[in-house]
Parts: C-alpha cells; sequence; structure tokens
C-alpha cells in the first residue's frame, strides 16, 4: 500500500538545519551549486576531483560530518542538455530507495541543484519519490515499511507542482494497489464500494447496475462473461461534473475482469494466476478517479469500469454461443477467452448513447499479441480520430509513458465478420490486437475514440527505474491525466 509523504519547503541556508541526510546533486563535469550552502562546496568540489566521481547520471558520492548534518549525498545528473524531467523522475526513484537503506525519517533535498523552482521537474521529483517508495505490503505478516514520512526542501521549489507530483504518484500506486490485490479479495463487489468511496468527494455521483439487471437492460454482451461466475459482476459508472454545465463529458473507460480463467476456454495452468491482473484496465481508470477527485480540473468526465470474473461455471457461455450487444449488433462467442472485448463492448455502447461523450478512451490488457507486437515498452495505440491519438501520443511523450499506434484500416473489419451473426469474437490469424481493436470500434459509432492495449504494461515492465520490481505498474494514469489537464 502507497504510504504519505509530506513535503515542506524552507527557503533557508543548510547550516540552519538539523537532518542526518542531506541531498545534492551536480552536472558531469561541474561545480556544485554554491547557492544552496556555504558548509560542504569545497568539500564535494574537492571530493570531486580525487574521486572517481565525475557526476555521471545515477552515480553518487557521500560524505559525512559531526555538523547538523552527518550526511550528505551527491548524485550526479549527468551531461546538462541530455537532462530532462523523466531522467529526474528515475533519479528520484533511485534517490529516495537508496534513503530506504538509511532508515531515516526525514531528508533535506537541495531544491537547487535539482532544479525544483521548475514546475515540471518538481513534479517529476515528487512523483519518483512516491513511485520509487512503492512497496505491496498488504499480505506480509512482517511488514518492511519506510521509514521516510518528511522530505524538506531547501531553497527555490515548486511547492504546488510538488504537491501535484504527489497526488499523480499516490493515484499511480493506488492503482497498482488494486492490481496486486488477490481475485478472492478484489471482487467486483470490492471495485464498487472503492467507486461509492471516491464518489462522496465533491462533484462525483455513482451509479452501479448489478448483473441482475443486465438482461433487462440489453447488456447481453456483458452478461455472456458474467452468467459463468458465482461472484457478481457490476457495472460501474462514476460521474464528475468539474467543467462547464452542459458540456459533454470526456469517457474513460476500464476493463475490469478481476479474475479470468478463460471461461469454458480455460487457460493452461501455468502463469494463471497473473490473471487476476486482467482487470489493471479498471485500475488505471480508478487511479484516474483517485487523482481528479484531489486535483478537481475543469473538465466533466464520465468513468466507468466494466467488473467481473470469467469463470467456467454451469451456466457459462459457450463456443458457438450467440449474444445480443447493447447497441443491437449480434455477436457469435468463438472463444470464451476473449471475453474482455465482450464486456467493453456493452459498456462503450452504453455510455456513448447514454452520456454523449466528446470523446472516449478505453483500457484494457485486452490480447497477448500486443506483448508480441511491443513487448513490455510500450502500450499498442489504436482509434477511429487521429486528433486524439495525437493527443494521446503527445501525453504520452511527456510523461514517458510510451504508446505506438497501430492502424485499424477497414480491411481488419472484414477478420471479424461472423458466419451466423454481424461479428466473432475473435479474428483469423494474425493481428489479434488490431482485429481487438477493430471488434470494439463496432461500438463507439462516431465519436472519438481510442483504445490503449495495456496487456504487455500493465505488468512486467522494470523500466524505467520508478517502475516497482513486481507486479502492476499503474500504467496509463499520468499519461491520461496529463490528457485532461490539456482539456481542462
Amino acid at each position: 500500500m502507497s504510504q504519505k509523504l509530506l513535503l515542506e519547503v524552507k527557503n533557508i541556508s543548510i547550516d540552519k538545519v538539523n537532518t542526518s541526510l542531506f541531498v545534492s546533486s551536480v552536472f558531469k563535469n561541474e561545480k556544485v551549486n554554491k547557492s544552496f550552502h556555504s558548509l560542504f562546496g569545497k568539500t564535494i568540489d574537492s571530493a570531486i576531483k580525487t574521486d572517481s566521481f565525475k557526476g555521471d547520471l545515477g552515480k553518487k558520492i557521500e560524505l559525512y560530518s559531526d555538523g547538523k548534518v552527518s550526511k550528505i549525498s551527491v548524485y550526479g545528473l549527468g551531461v546538462k542538455n541530455k537532462f530532462d524531467s523523466d531522467k529526474l523522475r528515475s533519479l528520484a526513484a533511485n534517490i529516495v530507495r537508496n534513503i530506504e537503506i538509511n532508515k531515516v525519517s526525514s531528508v533535506c533535498i537541495d531544491s537547487n541543484s535539482f532544479g525544483l523552482d521548475d514546475s515540471d521537474n518538481a513534479q517529476a521529483f515528487s512523483e519518483g519519490l512516491l513511485l520509487g517508495q512503492y512497496k505491496f505490503l498488504d499480505y506480509k505478516s512482517k511488514q518492511d515499511k519506510s521509514n521516510l514520512k518528511k522530505v524538506i526542501f531547501i531553497g527555490n521549489a515548486n511547492l504546488n507542482s510538488l504537491n501535484k507530483g504527489l497526488v499523480i504518484g499516490e493515484s499511480v500506486n493506488y492503482a497498482r494497489d488494486l492490481g496486486n490485490h488477490p481475485a478472492n479479495i478484489l471482487t467486483p463487489t470490492y471495485l464498487a464500494n472503492e467507486a461509492k468511496e471516491i464518489s462522496k468527494t465533491k462533484n462525483f455521483k455513482i451509479k452501479i447496475i448489478d448483473v441482475k439487471e443486465f438482461q433487462k437492460l440489453g447488456l447481453g454482451s456483458f452478461y455472456s462473461v458474467a452468467r459463468g461466475a458465482k461472484e457478481p459482476a457490476k457495472f460501474i459508472i462514476v460521474e464528475y461534473s468539474g467543467g462547464k454545465k452542459g458540456d459533454k463529458p470526456f469517457g474513460l473507460i476500464g476493463k475490469g475482469l478481476t479474475f479470468d480463467t478463460g471461461g469454458i476456454s480455460l487457460k493452461p495452468p501455468a502463469r494463471m494466476d497473473e490473471m487476476k491482473f486482467d482487470m489493471c484496465g479498471g485500475a488505471t481508470v480508478f487511479g484516474l478517479m483517485k487523482a481528479v477527485a484531489a486535483l478537481q480540473p475543469k473538465l466533466n468526465i464520465v468513468f466507468a469500469v466494466g467488473a467481473s470474473e470469467n469463470m467456467p461455471g454451469s451456466d457459462a457461455s459457450r463456443p458457438g454461443d450467440i449474444v445480443k450487444a447493447y447497441n443491437g449488433k449480434t455477436i457469435e462467442i468463438l472463444n470464451t477467452d476473449a471475453e474482455g472485448r465482450l464486456v467493453l463492448a456493452d459498456v462503450l455502447s452504453y455510455i456513448n448513447e447514454k452520456y454523449k461523450p466528446s470523446a472516449m478512451v478505453d483500457f484494457a490488457t485486452l490480447t497477448g499479441a500486443v506483448l508480441v507486437a511491443l513487448g513490455n515498452r510500450a502500450t499498442g495505440l489504436m482509434g477511429n480520430n487521429e486528433d486524439l491519438i495525437n493527443q494521446i501520443k503527445e501525453s504520452g511523450t511527456a510523461t514517458n509513458e510510451k504508446v505506438w499506434q497501430l492502424p485499424l484500416w477497414p480491411e481488419y473489419s472484414k477478420d471479424i465478420k461472423g458466419k451466423y451473426a454481424d461479428i466473432q469474437n475473435i479474428g483469423k490469424a494474425g493481428a489479434g490486437t488490431i482485429t481487438a481493436g477493430a471488434f470494439l470500434k463496432e461500438f463507439v459509432g462516431d465519436t472519438p475514440w481510442c483504445h490503449l492495449d495495456i496487456a504487455g504494461t500493465a505488468w512486467g515492465p522494470k523500466e524505467p527505474s520508478y517502475q516497482p520490481k513486481v507486479g502492476a505498474t499503474g500504467v496509463a494514469v499520468r499519461l491520461i491525466y496529463d490528457l485532461i489537464e490539456k482539456k481542462s
């Protein structure tokens, strides 16, 4: 579970600070920033000359004193013109992990040396602290919790951006927590209760549709997945009214399969435990809810998560079954393990009809094929609107959450044309990620829409260094909040 950090900015000199650890930085082959102190400057410069430390990115030198500051760590920033905010985010994650080794409860940071008067740098630094500090310990009998509770920034630092970075970092970590909980704890009902808590915040309103209402409402595609599970599915809809009254909401849609056995098309047992991560698209939406609740952007948003298990129960759907989706299209189920798109079909078409969004973005661990195509370094991106696609690309670049556009040419829609129904839930051999996107495209009408296939990035990546060593990453929370801000 993510831990809380208190941030404080003090415009005082180092000799007025009483701390066990002070952290500064220097660019490669440059002298330390003289503006932050008169106590250690010459000592550090001398140490740099005699030591192998030259300010290379991520390298550090440590000095000790018998004064009020007992230890100082100086980190290299590398070549100045190659340094950017994401390198700073990664460095902050490494710094906080090194701080953990020292077992200190508070630390002082030399703001000027890290350039924390700049809003982007300040936000990236505090994000890195939170993301690097993350540990999921909820089920450990012995919990190695962080000692660090307070970070004091000495010199000029943008406190608003630092605090915003904390909120974003906490929201990513919340999404990570949801992904990491086991499926016997994190059920659709658990997610519904989490949504109720968030919806107590100003400008929020919630609606939960229970599985017993699905057929009556025409959610036949979603129901075809939910029917095989004893655990009741939930269609979670949360409205946020931060923008102008009457403005169309921005739709954020998540696949929330809290466990996926594959249904009747049963998955092989190897690594099936990882199918608790099949709700990570929903976790991204919940992380964004958290960020929006705290930061209150000036934009109307509708969040929606289709939460269900996919189980091979006695009432489970069979390969060959035909169901009708909310928008009236019929679907031939050829593989019950292609269930996420069946859930999203109804969620997308319902939100599109009932809320008339200005645009929709969905997040889903949809296909193993995206891992073959892109590995775990980039999220697959598809859509029907180039402006929206380009906006997501720009936010991906700004946050270093990499996306890669895949084509959705009309020819791919031919691959999902059904024999006995309008469409089928899997395509022909090849282009599995794209044909899944082509399937979803059938349910968004003319609304601008993008699909993010996060199956390769939702868990597993070990880089950059602010990623967790194991478990869920909270992918796309930072990316999409950046997009929300630009739309606000």
